[in-house]
């Protein structure tokens, strides 16, 4: 029999019969690993344990101590498991894909009535069974037209549907968790008794059409939560009750700030105290764009698609742009522009305004760029994913040898903006070339290499994000962690060598010949809209003082105090302070109340007593207790904090 030479983590190789099992080779190791084992990594795929291994290859035997390997198999198990006790519970539901997503999964069904928050709780004890059965988990590989038959002897029709889409290279595998089966493409734990039964939870019902295409059916999607532990759970839905506190368009209502209606979808109207907010993020922004040597520019939303063809994103992108169709005058046909999807192409022909030598370079152009995509309705969700954004764009012509100190700069501004923003912690990822994209292999090696070398000249440490990045050119993207955790993408640097090349970008290099520049697309912020619902939810509210929109209300307890609040809110505003005041006949404690739900940082209440001294009872958002401080004082401070941070 063949031999193969398996090498293990350590170095250390050993020979085993060609088509071994990874079952095999931890029971070959230890009697304790081989009843341990759940998966492995073979030449860097994950590997289920009954999978053969024909040729040479590393390979790594995982346990549930590993936390990556095991949460993806728990989850994609959990799926199976629930997709098994609901045609248990129901036969004539009709199963469709139940992929593993953040936290947990989501399973697909077709079936005639809504599943109900009582269906949910027989779902979650029927899985509980199952677990506790330990029933054996087997796959066998079959061919297409076996599994084609037993789909349409089963009247399982979206089965057959995915058969279809399967590549025809690909082995169609068939897994069992007890007796029910399903098609996938594994891998998965060795028994349903590796499942932790106190460590799930199904957590809603959501419509989904089939494939995400609106004019197919209208399935019902469960969505579950699993973890290797009943305190990671517990964690994790103490987490789920403290974010809907923070939902963005719960506070967005408390305090005034945008709504959404049906007749823009996806667009934001802004409120007063909202668009306060924002203009105040933009001028922060500005300043630190300025202090960067960048210089801001203005482009245009509506630019033909021929512009669009010639970058390559009508090719690649046009599912996602609005169209605009103009009958020119005296023109034959229509002429075809698009809403800018983003704002690159502008900015090379800004650029493209006159010859450039590298005297010039870098060359850092900056623009809140208003900026249109197509999203479906079911993937839009208050400021997080919205139709119509800006962005804190910009882009920096640079030489090749530039690129490792414009990296370096960019992460320093980034660090900074986003310390003065309250968040503290930051990782990064580089994400290397997609399958669909642009440019030859030599220029995609070139771009990665040199920003690889970059960020680790800087001193960040970073992770490989394989085929995720731009159909243009490699990129990092930054991750924020928000008070409770949660993490969310944010700033971006992407190297680009070919959209300059595309639209003809050139510079004069010292040789006198002429060069094209590398094209560093980035941003801080990402989508101003995005980022203002993640500051939302990451303070609860409770804005920098800053950035707050009403920053200080000033409420008379009496009406005699009246003039007094209204002299107080004159100096706080003489010294830039936004403050508004409270006349109204109602109590203090009322009006404490209600000023608190908005989320205004500081109440000055003011009665005779303060009239006569001429102070201010100030009450901090959040505090329970009030504290005198005479007026002089509270407008020196209060002026001090309003400032934009610099």
């Amino acid at each position: 029999m063949a031999q193969i030479t398996l090498t293990f983590p350590d170095g250390n190789a050993r020979e085993f019969p060609a088509g071994v099992t990874p079952a095999d080779v931890a029971a070959a190791i230890s009697t304790s690993l081989g009843k341990k084992a759940i998966s492995a990594t073979v030449d860097g795929r994950h590997f289920d344990l009954q999978w053969p291994i024909e040729a040479d290859a590393s390979i790594a035997i995982h346990t549930l101590q590993d936390t990556a390997q095991a949460l993806e198999l728990i989850r994609h198990d959990f799926a199976h498991v629930m997709a098994r006790a609901v045609q248990e519970l129901w036969p004539d539901v009709k199963v469709t894909i139940g992929p593993v997503r953040d936290q947990g999964w989501f399973y697909d069904f077709d079936r005639a009535e809504p599943f109900s928050p009582e269906d949910l709780g027989a779902i979650e004890a029927r899985m509980k069974q199952i677990i506790n059965a330990r029933e054996p988990v087997r796959t066998e590989v079959w061919d297409r037209e076996r599994v084609r038959a037993h789909y349409e002897a089963a009247g399982e029709p979206f089965k057959v549907e995915l058969l279809d889409r399967i590549p025809g290279d690909e082995p169609i595998r068939m897994y069992w968790h007890g007796e029910w089966m399903d098609l996938c493409r594994g891998p998965h734990l060795q028994n349903t008794g590796q499942l932790p039964a106190d460590a799930f939870k199904l957590t809603s019902v959501a419509g989904a059409y089939w494939l995400g295409d609106a004019s197919r059916p209208m399935l019902q999607r469960i969505y579950g939560v699993a973890f290797r532990n009943r305190e990671d759970l517990k964690a994790h839905l103490t987490m789920l009750e403290e974010a809907a506190k923070r939902d963005h368009r719960k506070l967005g209502r408390e305090m005034d700030l945008f709504h959404l209606q049906e007749e823009a979808p996806g667009m934001v109207f802004w409120h007063p105290n909202g668009w306060q907010i924002y203009r105040t993020l933009e001028d922060y922004m500005r300043g630190r764009l300025r202090d960067a040597g960048y210089r801001e520019i203005k482009t245009p939303q509506v630019v033909d698609r021929v512009l669009w063809e010639k970058s390559g994103h009508w090719e690649a992108y046009r599912e996602n742009m609005f169209i605009v169709e103009v009958d020119e005058e005296g023109a034959k046909e229509k002429r075809i522009n698009a809403l800018k999807p983003m704002n690159c192409p502008c900015h090379v022909q800004v650029y493209n305004h006159g010859m450039k030598s590298y005297r010039d370079l870098p060359l850092r152009l900056a623009e809140f760029g208003s900026c249109h995509r197509y999203e479906s309705s079911g993937s839009m969700h208050g400021l997080m994913r919205v139709r119509g954004f800006v962005q804190d764009d910009a882009h920096i012509f640079c030489t090749e040898d530039q690129i490792e100190s414009e990296t370096a700069a960019f992460l320093e501004l980034l660090s900074t903006v986003y310390r003065d923003l309250g968040f503290e912690k930051f990782d990064i990822k580089l994400s290397t070339r997609p399958e669909v994209r642009v440019g030859s292999d030599a220029i995609w090696d070139k771009a990665e290499t040199a920003l690889a070398q970059a960020i680790e000249k800087a001193g960040y440490p970073y992770e490989i994000n394989p085929g995720d990045g731009a159909f243009y050119g490699p990129k990092l993207d930054f991750k924020l962690t928000d008070a409770i955790g949660r993490e969310w993408q944010c700033g971006t640097l992407q190297a680009d060598f070919n959209l300059p090349d595309r639209l003809g970008a050139e510079y004069i290099g010292e040789d006198g010949a002429k060069h094209i520049p590398v094209m560093l697309h980035r941003a801080v912020l990402g989508s101003f809209e995005r980022f203002l619902g993640i500051l939302l939810e990451n303070y609860s509210g409770k804005l920098p003082f800053w950035l707050a929109p009403r920053q200080v209300v000033v409420a008379s307890i009496v009406s005699d105090a009246d003039d007094y609040a209204r002299e107080v809110a004159a100096v706080l505003q003489a010294a830039g302070v936004r403050v508004e005041t409270d006349l109204r006949n109602e109590k203090i404690n009322y009006k404490v109340r209600e000023h608190s739900v908005g989320k205004v940082p500081v109440i000055l209440a003011v009665g005779m007593q303060e009239v006569g001294e001429r102070t201010v009872s100030v009450r901090r958002l959040g505090e329970t207790r009030t504290q005198a401080a005479t007026l002089d004082d509270i407008v020196a401070s209060l002026s001090q904090d309003a400032r934009i941070p610099r």
